[in-house]
């Protein structure tokens, strides 16, 4: 029960602070801007630990390599801890393939997450600038299956379908992470 609690708290504040730093990455990829409460609430989140690796790593194009570092660290740090918790000596070798599949989950959970937000707001109409980034960050994943799947009735229904290749993704992600750990 102990190591679901912290597993639990570390799965919180570790997801939280990754999926900030790859939010942080993918706006400055997709050149939103961080003028918005969105942009605020990452900054806030994320600066004590991006800034001191920007003097170290530096840009490559336009990605921010320092918050795809700090995304990979702090998972790390997150299997780390969970593997000290579980006393599992096996496991240290394979800690870099466990953070690598924890940061491809939060991605897909956070975009999900997004998708989400973004197709609620749209039904609702809602205009303000928390929706217009939504929107912007949205775009370039829903484009591709525009494109492919036609309007039914007046509805867009590529939310719906990358929704579901997203928790397909999940799925494999979680029984790929899983098998690591056998």
């Amino acid at each position: 029960m102990l190591y679901q609690i912290a597993s639990f708290l570390l799965d919180v504040v570790g997801g939280l602070l990754t999926g900030a730093c790859l939010l942080r990455l993918y706006m400055q990829w997709q050149r939103i801007s961080f003028s918005n409460p969105i942009g605020g609430l990452v900054f806030a989140l994320t600066d004590w630990l991006i800034l001191p690796l920007r003097r170290l790593i530096r840009p490559v194009g336009r990605w921010d390599m320092s918050s795809l570092v700090a995304a990979m660290l702090l998972q790390l740090a997150q299997y780390f801890l969970l593997t000290l918790l579980l006393g599992a000596a096996s496991a240290w070798a394979w800690l870099p393939w466990l953070a690598l599949f924890g940061l491809a989950r939060v991605a897909v959970s956070g975009l999900i997450g997004l998708l989400i937000v973004y197709a609620v707001m749209s039904w609702v109409q809602a205009r303000s600038p928390l929706a217009d980034v939504i929107a912007r960050l949205c775009e370039p994943i829903l484009r591709p299956f525009r494109r492919l799947i036609p309007l039914v009735g007046g509805f867009d229904l590529s939310p719906l379908v990358v929704l579901v290749l997203l928790q397909v993704a999940m799925i494999v992600l979680g029984h790929l992470q899983a098998s690591v750990m056998r």
